[in-house]
């Protein structure tokens, strides 16, 4: 009977130690996501080069926790990058099945990749210093974004919105363009340039 009780007082432990140890890593996933949108707003505002502990603090958080997750100023900067990549790709299904309309849906999407694009501008200074790491990046995007932009297009022109010669890579230059300078000159509205070129997509009758 003792070893029955010891097998269950032994099995118990480590169920707690299971739990314990999931939670941990629950406050850690959190604790990261937190972090990350925190550097994406600070970095809007204040540069890639603001100081750390406006970031920790944003996400209410310490030092030391920034600096598990992102030893390094570059670690944070890539990941922030790559989430807001994801955040961005993630948007365009979600707005084929919320917006009125693919046209709809589109210039929603391209207020978001404006928004990506003006702290990206900040971001890609920083990164060419490796330029082998920026161009791991910059394929990164290509390959997340130029499919997304072209299912909301052809969406779009499924729906007979818009015109049928404008392919994806083409338009997300033609947005990056209009974004350049965008993040020191605050009376630049890149959004509204952004829409009057999605608004000159739409088909003539």
């Amino acid at each position: 009977m003792r070893e029955v009780e010891d097998d269950s007082v032994n099995q118990r432990d480590k169920d707690g130690d299971a739990g314990d140890t999931a939670s941990r890593r629950k406050d850690a996933r959190r604790n990261k996501e937190t972090l990350l949108e925190a550097a994406a707003a600070v970095f809007v505002t204040s540069g890639v080069d603001a100081p750390v502990r406006d970031i920790a603090s944003r996400a209410g958080v310490g030092l030391g926790t920034l600096y598990r997750h992102f030893p390094t100023r570059a670690d944070l900067i890539i990941a922030v990058y790559r989430h807001q990549v994801e955040a961005c790709a993630e948007a365009g299904l979600a707005l084929l099945e919320s917006a009125p309309s693919p046209h709809d849906a589109l210039r929603q999407w391209i207020d978001l990749f404006v928004d990506f694009l003006v702290t990206k501008h900040g971001l890609a200074a920083v990164l060419r210093s490796d330029q082998s790491g920026f161009e791991g990046l910059h394929t990164y995007f290509l390959d997340r974004l130029v499919p997304v932009c072209t299912q909301l297009l052809d969406a779009a022109r499924a729906a007979g919105e818009i015109r049928e010669d404008i392919a994806a890579l083409t338009l997300m230059r033609g947005v990056g363009n209009l974004c350049i300078g965008a993040e020191t000159d605050p009376d630049y509205d890149a959004r509204r340039l952004a829409s009057v070129l999605v608004d000159g997509l739409r088909r003539t009758h």
